[in-house]
């Protein structure tokens, strides 16, 4: 199986299938198996602070938990070149968060934003992983710890 397919599927998965993706209006930006990059535009529903115009805390910390997640997810798919698609995707239907940690370093003002995130282990039944959350001026928002079961 060809990797384009593979990320070809988990972008459809992620952008189509998942309701609370749509929710927050997240898109895979870019994907592979070292990183994941998400993006989602800023609107009013996902306004916490009304009179900044700012980011909700918990759609901030819920990107980072689902960036987080699709990067433990690649983690665990480059440890099995050898599974079809099929298997693959099965993996998904394992994957939890165990454990997540964000850090508010600044409120979340701006048109859209980047949230990026790459594992820092991947073990047999764990994963952990580092994300970033950046506004369109690429000012860092939030970043954050996720450890996430994976098998």
């Amino acid at each position: 199986m060809q990797d384009k397919e593979l990320f070809e599927a988990i972008r459809e998965i992620f952008d189509e299938n998942i309701p609370f993706n749509r929710v927050l209006g997240l898109n895979v930006a870019s994907l592979n198996y070292d990183e994941v990059m998400l993006k989602f535009t800023m609107h009013d529903k996902l306004i916490g602070n009304y009179k900044r115009g700012a980011l909700h805390g918990g759609v901030i910390s819920s990107v980072i938990d689902v960036t987080g997640g699709l990067a433990a997810f690649m983690g665990v798919l480059q440890k099995h070149p050898h599974y079809n698609l099929q298997q693959k995707l099965e993996i998904f239907s394992k994957l939890g968060t165990i454990d997540l940690r964000v850090d508010y370093l600044r409120p979340g003002i701006g048109k859209w934003y980047i949230s990026n995130g790459y594992t820092l282990r991947t073990g047999k039944k764990v994963a952990v992983t580092r994300i970033e959350l950046k506004n369109d001026n690429e000012d860092l928002v939030a970043v954050g710890t996720g450890s996430y079961v994976v098998s």
